[in-house]
């Protein structure tokens, strides 16, 4: 599902085609052009490679920390609806381990992770996943993201009712770097905007 690099590219330049064409490249495959910029014969598939990504992701998921109040709201929505988890992640089986780690696998009926679709946010492809497994139409979707182009122009222009959360922001939590979009920091158009998740209980009336 993963978009193969051409090994004679610049690192850098697959980002930037992620997100031109929306297209998901694992992280073996940056390794790999890196290590061939550097004279390094090398493929993606080395085992090598494959052991650096999963220590990497492997410290990386055990500093993950939920947002306060995370499991609690979850509990109050899981009552009333269903409930989907949709994300940008490049190495899955990272992603995997932070939802079990932080006990979030009873909320989520769907899990659907950029790595495993081979496209990521704002490609209207993932949209329309979460649409169909949740079993749902468009509209009666509502998508809570925080970062403004993937998230929430993305979900709108898939036709689903975006939620901005800013609660990262205004609490100032810390967040891995690059996590969020460069360039302006908010949506292009009116969106129902919370800052903490009292605030989305709040719209829902389920306060």
């Amino acid at each position: 599902n993963v978009y193969p690099l051409n090994k004679a590219a610049e690192p850098l330049r697959y980002l930037e085609e992620s997100r031109t064409d929306g297209r998901e490249t694992h992280n073996r495959y940056w390794i790999n052009a890196a290590l061939h910029a550097l004279g390094y014969r090398s493929s993606p598939n080395d085992l090598s490679i494959s052991r650096a990504v999963d220590a990497y992701f492997s410290a990386f998921s055990h500093g993950c920390r939920l947002i306060p109040d995370t499991l609690e709201m979850l509990e109050v929505l899981g009552k009333k609806y269903r409930l989907g988890l949709l994300t940008n992640f490049t190495h899955p089986p990272a992603v995997r381990r932070i939802i079990v780690n932080l006990g979030l696998v009873p909320f989520f009926e769907v899990v659907l992770i950029s790595g495993e679709l081979g496209y990521r946010k704002p490609h209207p492809s993932v949209f329309r996943s979460l649409t169909e497994l949740l079993g749902a139409k468009r509209h009666q979707i509502l998508y809570v993201g925080d970062n403004p182009e993937p998230d929430i122009m993305g979900a709108r222009k898939a036709g689903l009712q975006p939620v901005w959360t800013t609660s990262v922001r205004d609490q100032k939590i810390p967040v891995a770097r690059g996590l969020f979009s460069e360039g302006d920091d908010r949506p292009d158009f009116q969106v129902p905007r919370i800052s903490m998740w009292e605030d989305l209980l709040s719209l829902l009336d389920l306060a």
